[in-house]
């Protein structure tokens, strides 16, 4: 297995090690490297059970819009205007 199989199986591991009604920053799932994390989840198939959704930008925004925040909201996760509340949804490191 290469390097970048074994950093995506790290990034993934953490993604799915996210629990629900939390979040976690790209940066959180790949610390030094916040866009290979975001390379790797665009790689996903439409029916992996992978649950990126819970993976936001470090200011709470979300990369995928309507749609991630519409999981988001049905799993309890606050929002303040268009951002994750971060402060009370943020996994701790």
């Amino acid at each position: 297995m290469g390097k970048a199989e074994q950093t995506a199986k790290r990034i993934l591991a953490r993604v799915r090690a996210t629990p629900e009604g939390f979040v976690r920053t790209y940066g959180d799932v790949s610390p030094g490297a916040p866009r290979v994390a975001g390379a790797v989840l665009s790689e996903l198939d439409a029916g992996d059970p992978v649950p990126w959704h819970r993976i936001v930008r470090a200011d709470g925004s979300l990369a995928k819009g309507d749609r991630q925040r519409a999981l988001l909201e049905a799993e309890g996760v606050p929002f303040r205007g268009a951002r994750v509340d971060m402060r009370a949804a943020r996994l701790p490191v």
